[in-house]
């Protein structure tokens, strides 16, 4: 009788143990919770820049947004702090989604102005855009149409033979156009998405069937939908 309730404090302490959060688990939700922080950011940096009059004007007709606040040059990045990016969609009634969670990178980036790292935002123009987004990895280039989009002076004119599924737009230490996107792979980053939702989902949950939120992106939302339009 005496060991009874040792035997249950044990059992008690074994389940606990199984169902909290590991280091792993608490690591992630930390960077899923900085990198949409720092997208929000960057997302702002860009559209005050006038340097992206245009690219602002082309994100209200955007169907996607994807966000990366560090893209390292170099080597294909799964670290958090560089490479990761979250891609937000545009539903029918103008609602911005929550966002997924993507790594973007390169054996070969291409650097073109000699930064070591770059800013970047994409903007899915067209509904295969943002379908092909929805794969677990995808080429740019090949996959999906990409073009580097227009900025600075006659960015304008420059704006009108654009056709492609994806803009890219990036910025390397107060420069422009540092790298070159073409043949750069975008790959779902599951761990953050099941530690910033808790729970193991898609991107087609987050962005199609929208079967899970978090308040935490509520600001990049909202940055989204006051600047490139919706809500």
């Amino acid at each position: 009788m005496k060991r009874f309730p040792a035997v249950l404090f044990a059992a008690a302490v074994l389940v606990a143990s199984l169902s909290a959060p590991g280091p792993a688990a608490a690591s992630d939700r930390s960077d899923a919770q900085a990198t949409v922080t720092k997208a929000n950011m960057t997302f702002n940096s860009f559209m005050s820049d006038k340097n992206f009059t245009e690219m602002r004007k082309l994100s209200r007709s955007a169907k996607g947004i994807f966000i990366s606040p560090q893209v390292l040059k170099g080597a294909f990045v799964v670290g958090a702090s560089g490479g990761t990016g979250v891609f937000l969609v545009r539903t029918a009634d103008g609602t911005w989604t929550y966002p997924a969670f993507y790594t973007i990178g390169s054996v070969s980036f291409g650097l073109q102005i000699g930064g070591q790292a770059s800013e970047v935002i994409l903007l899915a123009m067209t509904d295969r855009g943002v379908t092909t987004l929805l794969q677990s990895s995808v080429k740019l280039g090949a996959d999906v149409g990409i073009a580097a989009g227009p900025y600075g002076a006659g960015a304008q004119a420059a704006t009108a033979n654009i056709s492609a599924d994806i803009l890219a737009f990036s910025r390397s230490k107060g420069l422009y156009g540092g790298i070159s996107l073409d043949g750069a792979v975008v790959d779902v980053r599951d761990s953050l998405n099941r530690a910033y939702y808790g729970r193991a989902v898609t991107p087609t949950d987050i962005l199609v069937k929208q079967s899970v939120s978090n308040a935490h992106a509520d600001t990049l939302r909202a940055s989204v939908a006051r600047i490139s339009g919706g809500k």
